[in-house]
């Protein structure tokens, strides 16, 4: 029953609904607890928006959905090491310097990509503090199982649907 659902562009555009819908999370929490993101959990909602629209993408273009799966896994993979780093700051912060840093406009205004980039993935005072938790685990921690479950989806969606051309082609 459930595979039948999630054969063909329902299945890839719940993927891009459970995308967003964590970047709205993101965004609720943030207001109503008003949390100012690091740069890392900036970094995260933007790999969850692309990885979004990579699902958006094959529900609306279901042509090389092999190449599109390979895209969602690649940009869910990076999207957990982005989580993992974050992690690894905020499980170091006593090693962490204490100064916040600049924020993340300031430096994609004032510096080149390559320098902005690097000062986001050196992580900051900011990402260290944990100023929110649910069930015990931090935000780069969910962001993490999240990551992985997008990536687990983006494979069980490919074989799902290869697996429907195999049928149909029979």
């Amino acid at each position: 029953m459930l595979n039948k659902i999630l054969i063909g562009r329902t299945g890839y555009l719940l993927g891009f609904v459970g995308c967003f819908g964590l970047v709205g999370l993101a965004l609720w929490i943030q207001t109503q607890y008003g949390l100012e993101p690091c740069p890392l959990c900036i970094s995260q909602r933007i790999v969850f928006m692309a990885l979004g629209v990579l699902f958006l993408l094959a529900a609306l273009l279901p042509k090389c959905l092999k190449l599109q799966s390979l895209l969602q896994v690649i940009t869910a993979l990076g999207g957990a090491g982005v989580a993992v780093r974050h992690w690894w700051i905020q499980a170091h912060k006593d090693e962490m310097i204490a100064d916040c840093g600049v924020g993340f406009d300031y430096m994609f205004e004032n510096f080149p990509l390559e320098k902005a980039l690097t000062l986001v993935f050196k992580g900051t005072g900011d990402c260290a503090a944990i100023d929110w938790t649910f069930l015990g685990l931090t935000i780069p921690q969910m962001s993490l199982i999240a990551f992985i479950g997008f990536g687990l989806y983006a494979v069980f969606l490919a074989k799902l649907n290869s697996n429907k051309k195999l049928a149909t082609k029979k």
